[in-house]
């Protein structure tokens, strides 16, 4: 659809002497291969597209196997409305539709309001749902088509069109419409039937990390190490915005916030330094474990990627995770900095994650980091620690902020 045409929305379009009604129409895609689980994800991907436009000017939101139907009951709203559709995880894309009568008349009148002005070039894409419909889907695309030509003199274009009219045939009327919004794809979160920790630094790949568990149905508690008030909150109040915005995901979620501070002062007393930033993060994991536990979550998430830093390395990738037994995911392993930037700035993350912070990796950070380890070298040199009483200490420093999305009274 080309940004110069203009799409009427008009409050109460009138087809055939009557009032026709707004509505969306969502379809999904990784859910229609589901087969006998296929209700269960529909059903919550409904209740999702609900959650997601609470106080809006929407109402019954109805379900089939390939389409989610919502009522629009003021159209002016559609701005706000498409802008939170198109975060909702398990929708592929969707439209506003203009509501009319199953009858090629009122077709051709609902065009006329969508289309107000004449496109360079036009396809017509017709959909029979409900088969009671006279005519199949190529004969209303043939008929609408040879309308339309007729009409206004525009060029079929089947390939590469300016303006695509669709039209879906279904038991409530003709769904009619000239706008498709893409969505994120992936499946309704809630779907995984288990939970995840994710260690959320503020930075740019820990959010991508979380976002990309989110699109494949997990649930997440999100986890932040900070050296708070050995130094200042800035990566604290980063995290803070970063949660908020994946909440638009899963509506409710946890931050939990964990001084590492005093922690980080007995590793670097007890530690040579290039194995200082090892120790931090075995120590965030043993942390995240505790907390995993305690919240029923089945893995630890983190926004590493194959030998993006000294840390990042294989061995010292294996290494660290040898500490725990939760099982480890890094959904951004085998991508590289500019590929996670790039989603980073999709997903709206970015300019919040480039901010400048301390974070508790930067502090006491060591001038060389050791890029090879292995798992007997690393129990090795922590040996002389205590480490229930290190993990004990972080544990019991522990607050939790909730955040809930939208934030609707």
């Amino acid at each position: 659809m080309s940004d110069t045409l203009t799409i009427s929305h008009p409050q109460k379009p009138v087809v055939l002497g009557r009032t026709a009604r707004w509505h969306i129409v969502v379809r999904f895609g990784e859910i229609a291969l589901k087969k006998g689980n296929k209700r269960w994800f529909m059903q919550k991907l409904r209740s999702n597209v609900e959650r997601t436009l609470t106080g809006l000017p929407v109402s019954d939101v109805t379900i089939r196997p390939n389409r989610c139907f919502v009522q629009v009951d003021d159209v002016s709203a559609w701005p706000e409305i498409s802008e939170r559709l198109a975060n909702v995880p398990g929708v592929i894309h969707f439209s506003l539709a203009l509501v009319v009568p199953p009858d090629i008349e009122a077709i051709k009148e609902a065009y006329a309001i969508l289309a107000p002005e004449t496109p360079e070039s036009f396809r017509v894409r017709a959909r029979r749902g409900d088969k009671r419909f006279p005519l199949r889907s190529p004969e209303i695309e043939d008929v609408v088509g040879q309308w339309i030509k007729d009409r206004t003199g525009a060029r079929v274009d089947l390939s590469n069109a300016e303006l695509t009219f669709g039209v879906d045939i279904q038991k409530e009327g003709a769904f009619t419409f000239v706008e498709q919004i893409d969505g994120p794809g992936g499946l309704p979160v809630g779907t995984a039937e288990g939970k995840v920790v994710v260690l959320l630094s503020g930075g740019i790949d820990s959010p991508v990390a979380a976002y990309r568990l989110l699109k494949r149905g997990c649930k997440v508690e999100l986890v932040h190490f900070t050296s708070y008030p050995l130094v200042d909150r800035s990566s604290w109040d980063k995290c803070r915005t970063l949660t908020q915005m994946l909440a638009k995901y899963q509506y409710e979620v946890n931050l939990h916030i964990v001084p590492l501070g005093e922690v980080q002062q007995r590793i670097v007393v007890a530690v040579p330094a290039r194995y200082r930033i090892l120790m931090y993060r075995r120590m965030m994991l043993r942390i995240g474990e505790r907390i995993a536990v305690k919240h029923r979550c089945q893995a630890i998430v983190t926004g590493e990627a194959l030998g993006q830093v000294g840390s990042q390395t294989l061995t010292n990738l294996v290494s660290i995770e040898s500490a725990i037994d939760t099982p480890v995911l890094r959904p951004l392993i085998g991508l590289d900095k500019h590929e996670i930037i790039d989603e980073a700035k999709r997903l709206g993350t970015y300019e919040t994650s480039i901010e400048p912070d301390m974070d508790c990796c930067q502090y006491l950070m060591p001038p060389k980091v050791a890029t090879s380890s292995s798992p007997v070298e690393l129990a090795k040199v922590e040996s002389d620690l205590d480490i229930e009483e290190l993990v004990a200490m972080a544990l019991d420093g522990v607050s939790v902020e909730e955040f809930r999305w939208p934030d609707v009274k």
